[in-house]
This record gives structure tokens, C-alpha cells and sequence, in this order.
């Protein structure tokens, strides 16, 4: 069985192909229950959590991603959040690979919002604002580039230092970057504005957005959790990537509840936009939003494509 690390997991898969990966998966007929979600009682300190989202095709290849979250870790300076990715053979059941969960989920993230903004947001768009200079964060704009002819990236962070880092790392790759200070001005500058934090209240507001722009919202996977307020939900085409994100994301299950949207008013899925089934923009001035919450059919789909390309760098041999 192949393991991959984190450094291998990044450099074999590039966006280019991954976006493209994903696509395809979306238009596959893939098998993907509910996440399996188990609570793990501790006496001394907050529980921890296990969860495991499989997903599988009728013929090549399924898979698992297992995920413990554990509070606790705070305390003892380790991560709260340990991923790993199973990749097997359909037909047999064979495990064939051990994929890095943190790196898979953060690559397949950025791609399917940079794939999303590619059939959303307005193909002349060149700037991009990214919120959020954590782990997805930090791939956001070689993803967005990778879809779109994105020349200037803006960074906002709550910590600025972060943000900085940021910034640093893509000059040095030869990205024009710089540091935003002003959350408003940058949304109000930006074409694209992609948004990956943990907040529970909006970062992003109605009345700052411009005609034309495209929001792209990630952060907020619990109910309690939200990244736009009402009025940018009621401007905005709304897109999500699975039917999940009605129920799981603050985003869209809170606006629901205000009555500021309706289940009638989300436009369509990644998979029905992938499929062709809808068209997507309806023209330059309008705004559009994409909220994901993540799928394993995602997951599936990168971790595929990691296993094909080590098979060809395999019978490629040494440079």
C-alpha cells in the first residue's frame, strides 16, 4: 500500500488536474451516504468526536476519510483535528493507498471553490480577496489561478501576522499580493471574494458588495456558523455544493429560518452546474454565491487522482 505524507500529497496534486478531477466526479454516478458522526465521552476534558465519510464508485475505486476531533488537544499543543484518507479497490477491496486527510481536504476544498468561481464568476475577474489565511486559506489562490486569470490577491486576516506570512509566501512564488487591512475596501476592490473562517457572525455584509462580484463562502460547517449576512444572501444567485449545506451551514440554514431565503431561491448544486443541467451567471452585472460544506465525493476523487499519478510516476522511474 502507497502512503503519502503531506509534502507528497501536495505535489501530486496540482489544481490544474485537480479541478479537473472533480469535475469528472461530479459527473460520475458515485455512492455517498451521511457522514457517520460518533461522540467519544471523556471524564476530564471536552469530548472527542470520530467521523468517518466514505464514499465509493460502482466500478474502480472507494474510499474513507477518518477524522478525530479532539477539544482537548488545545492543552497539550497538538492539533484538535487528526485526518487520514483510505483509498481501495472497488472489485476487490484492497487497500491501495494512505493519503495525508489534512492536505487532501484542504487542496479538494480551495479546487472545488476555484472550480465553482470558474462557472460562476465573471471570466475577466483578476482580483481575488481571500478571508482566512489558515490552512485552506493558503491555497485558495494557487487554486483560483489555476481556474482563472486572477492577477491580484488581496489577504485579510483577523491575525495580522498571518496574513503577512501569507502574503510573503506568494510574492516569493511571483504573485502580485498585498495585505488588506480594511475588510471593506478589500470586498469593495475585489472581484472574487473567498471566505474560509471560523466565524459565527457575518464577515461579509450586502451593502458592500458591487454588481459583477462573485462570493465564494467555506468556512461555516455547523448551523451556528455563518460568513454573510442576509442582505448578501438575498442579493446574491445562491449555488451550493450539496444539498448538505442546507442543514449543516449557518449560511444557509439561518437565512432560511429569517425568511430572507427560500429552498426555491438556491439556484442549483456544483453537480448540476458540473452536469450542465443549469447555466450558471446570468449576466456581468450580476452577484453570485457559492457555499460549500465539502462532500466525500470530493475526497474521493483527489485521492484517485493522488493514486494515478504515483502509479505514472511509478512507471515513469527516476528522472
Amino acid at each position: 500500500m502507497h502512503v503519502l505524507d503531506a509534502a507528497a500529497t501536495r505535489r501530486l496534486l496540482p489544481f490544474d488536474a485537480l479541478l479537473e478531477a472533480i469535475a469528472d466526479g461530479f459527473r460520475s454516478d458515485c455512492e455517498v451516504p451521511l457522514r457517520h458522526h460518533h461522540d467519544l465521552p471523556n471524564d476530564e476534558e471536552e469530548d472527542a468526536s470520530l467521523l468517518l465519510m466514505p464514499a465509493w464508485w460502482r466500478q474502480g475505486y472507494g474510499g474513507v476519510k477518518l477524522v478525530n476531533v479532539v477539544p482537548g488537544n488545545a492543552a497539550r499543543g497538538l492539533a484538535a483535528i487528526s485526518a487520514s484518507y483510505i483509498l481501495f479497490d472497488r472489485a476487490t477491496g484492497e487497500h491501495l493507498m494512505l493519503v495525508d486527510g489534512g492536505e487532501l481536504t484542504a487542496r479538494r476544498t480551495a479546487a472545488a471553490s476555484a472550480l465553482a468561481a470558474r462557472m460562476l464568476a465573471r471570466r475577466d475577474s483578476r482580483t481575488l480577496l481571500v478571508i482566512g489565511a489558515g490552512r485552506v486559506g493558503r491555497n485558495l489562490p494557487y487554486a483560483y489561478r489555476a481556474a482563472l486569470p486572477i492577477e491580484k490577491v488581496l489577504v485579510f486576516n483577523r491575525t495580522v501576522s498571518r496574513a503577512d506570512g501569507l502574503v510573503a509566501d506568494l510574492r516569493a512564488d511571483g504573485i502580485d499580493a498585498a495585505l488588506c487591512t480594511d475588510v471593506v475596501a478589500g470586498i469593495r476592490e475585489a472581484d472574487i471574494v473567498s471566505c474560509a473562517t471560523l466565524s459565527k457572525t457575518p464577515v461579509i455584509r450586502g451593502a458592500w458588495l458591487a454588481p459583477g462580484q462573485h462570493i465564494d463562502l467555506i468556512g461555516s460547517f455547523t448551523p451556528a456558523m455563518r460568513e454573510a449576512d442576509d442582505q448578501a444572501i438575498r442579493e446574491a444567485a445562491v449555488y451550493i455544493d450539496t444539498e448538505h449545506a442546507v442543514v449543516e451551514s449557518g449560511d444557509i440554514a439561518i437565512p432560511m429560518a429569517s425568511g430572507a431565503l427560500r429552498q426555491s431561491d438556491i439556484a442549483g448544486t456544483l453537480a448540476q452546474l458540473c452536469r450542465r443541467e443549469i447555466a450558471g451567471r446570468s449576466g456581468p452585472q450580476e452577484v453570485t454565491l457559492f457555499k460549500s460544506v465539502g462532500s466525500a465525493l470530493e475526497d474521493l476523487a483527489t485521492a484517485a487522482l493522488a493514486y494515478r499519478h504515483t502509479l505514472a510516476s511509478a512507471k515513469a522511474g527516476p528522472a
